[in-house]
């Protein structure tokens, strides 16, 4: 029965755990130069929406290094932009394709593509979670304290798709998170009441301060997601006073780090002089969208799985 990854919590804890022993196992190997083409002629449509940097890069390279291919589709080259509907698109795209990753504006469209798809569908990002980025973001926490249960948390800025995914994430990590965003911008209720529900340990808050008050992480993301750039003179008062900068720094355990999914605006969530700064692991971070991501194609798209 296919698996798919709509929400980061279609990932258990224990197999959370096994994804990140492989995502550090295949980065070991790239590094050292090492075949591992453990999905070899096995093809991966992603179909994009949104633009995309990171999410398209890893994929892609995430892909050839297993031994697969990656098709990058632009739904307005694809027969949806022009009216096809979605139900008959997952249909075809599953006999094709060994998997499928979308990138999409709404979260209902990567949902309606998994009833229908017969091969796994993940979210490579949608307006309710962002997992990937998630899967990463733990992987590079794990990477740096040799573990996440306990490891203190704070969310500067925006509820966003990325955040409602930590908040999540507390629920099988063990991480403790503290959010802190501006009225009218803080993450979904049904979110945190769900993270909660499963035994996360989550905060709201309007104070970046206290939020970041010893933390062990401080994350930020960008005021003005694409979509909303409508809002951007409202969105960028709401958030002033929310920018990561030394003097918010100096509340969180000395040897915190700080962390961005990109792309970062400057001046704006964060200063130039903390992203550039010591305490900044954003390009490890970026970096391992790639291995994480590449663990999680071999368990879904794999023979064996992880």
């Amino acid at each position: 029965m296919k698996k798919d990854l709509l929400s980061l919590l279609d990932i258990s804890e224990e197999e959370l755990q096994k994804l990140l022993a492989e995502a550090k196992h295949l980065k070991k190997m790239k590094k050292a130069g090492i075949p591992h083409e453990l999905l070899k002629k096995k093809a991966l449509a992603m179909i994009f929406e949104k633009p995309s940097t990171r999410t398209r890069l890893s994929f892609e390279v995430g892909m050839h290094d297993l031994g697969g291919h990656a098709l990058y589709l632009n739904s307005e080259d694809l027969q949806l932009g022009r009216g096809e509907e979605i139900r008959d698109t997952a249909r075809v795209s599953s006999r094709y394709v060994s998997g499928l990753m979308i990138r999409a504006y709404k979260h209902q469209t990567i949902v309606d593509f998994a009833k229908y798809s017969t091969v796994p569908v993940i979210n490579g990002l949608s307006d309710r979670e962002h997992p990937c980025q998630l899967l990463a973001d733990i992987l590079t926490i794990w990477e740096h304290f040799g573990s996440t249960t306990d490891i203190k948390v704070a969310w500067v800025g925006d509820g966003n798709n990325v955040c409602n995914s930590l908040v999540l994430s507390s629920a099988i990590t063990g991480m403790i998170v503290n959010i802190a965003s501006p009225a009218g911008f803080q993450p979904k209720t049904e979110v945190l009441e769900r993270a909660i529900g499963l035994g996360g340990r989550v905060k709201v808050m309007n104070d970046p301060v206290e939020a970041v008050r010893d933390a062990d992480v401080v994350v930020t993301d960008t005021w003005v997601s694409m979509g909303e750039e409508a809002r951007y003179d409202v969105r960028i008062k709401a958030f002033q006073g929310y920018t990561v900068d030394d003097s918010l720094l100096k509340r969180a355990s000395p040897d915190a780090i700080v962390m961005h999914c990109l792309p970062a605006h400057r001046g704006h969530e964060i200063t130039d002089e903390v992203i550039e700064g010591p305490q900044s692991v954003v390009w490890d971070e970026a970096e391992n969208r790639l291995h994480a991501q590449k663990a999680l194609l071999v368990k879904m798209l794999g023979d064996t799985g992880v």
